[in-house]
């Protein structure tokens, strides 16, 4: 897998691109490093998601205006999209993640674009968005008992809601299989944040939470072995 040449270079002119409206120069830049044989998921990872997590940090801070920051993220689903079409799909790993998200436009495009990678990496992936009430959720991954339960956040506000759909699943333990998963911009601002709300593991970024999922998948399998050749061993 190629990396991005000249990364800061890349990032900062499609954030020039992005945050002036400039829809035909972003598509080419872009366009340049599909031609370049760089994989549209290394596009994804390395440039699209630290862009939006810089723009989504720009508007937070008053750094760009109310017009730039819908420009920008506007053109950046329009890229994902784009670039989602291109992922090669990777085997099922048959494991059934169920995603939600904050409501904001940065939350729903971060949510989008997990899902996307999560799913050409072989998981079945269903994705609600932001918005939908806890009460829902519950009802929801009791239907379809989803592996994990995987829940990104960029905002703070959405961090009492976190807490509460947790403490509500574990409190009636009616999922004890199902992993917790969480990520996003207030779980990377607030170190220990997710341990504190109960989740099983956190992420801060596509990349990472690809390879925690693997590896805890792997753990779960190996614990479970063990178990299951003490158990054989004492019968």
């Amino acid at each position: 897998m190629n990396a991005i040449p000249n990364i800061d270079r890349v990032t900062a002119q499609l954030l020039s691109h992005l945050v002036s409206g400039e829809r035909r120069a972003a598509r080419n830049l872009v366009d340049a490093l599909y031609t370049a044989d760089i994989t549209p998921e290394t596009v994804s990872k390395d440039l699209f998601w630290p862009l939006l997590e810089n723009v989504a940090a720009m508007f937070r801070r008053d750094q760009i205006t109310t017009l730039s920051h819908h420009y920008a993220t506007r053109m950046l689903r329009m890229l994902v999209d784009q670039a989602q079409a291109r992922y090669t799909m990777a085997p099922s790993r048959n494991k059934r993640i169920a995603l939600f998200c904050g409501p904001n436009e940065t939350e729903e495009l971060a949510g989008q674009m997990v899902a996307d990678l999560l799913e050409a990496d072989g998981y079945e992936i269903t994705f609600a968005g932001g918005g939908v009430a806890n009460d829902e959720i519950r009802e929801e991954i009791g239907q379809r008992e989803p592996d994990v339960l995987l829940l990104f956040a960029s905002s703070a506000k959405d961090a009492p809601f976190i807490r509460e759909l947790i403490d509500n699943i574990r409190e009636n333990a009616g999922h004890p299989d199902m992993q917790i998963a969480v990520g996003g911009g207030i779980f990377n601002r607030a170190p220990g944040l997710d341990e504190e709300i109960g989740a099983d593991l956190s992420a801060t970024s596509p990349s990472d939470l690809l390879e925690r999922l693997v590896c805890e998948s792997f753990a779960r399998n190996a614990r479970w072995n063990s178990t299951t050749t003490r158990a054989r061993r004492v019968a």
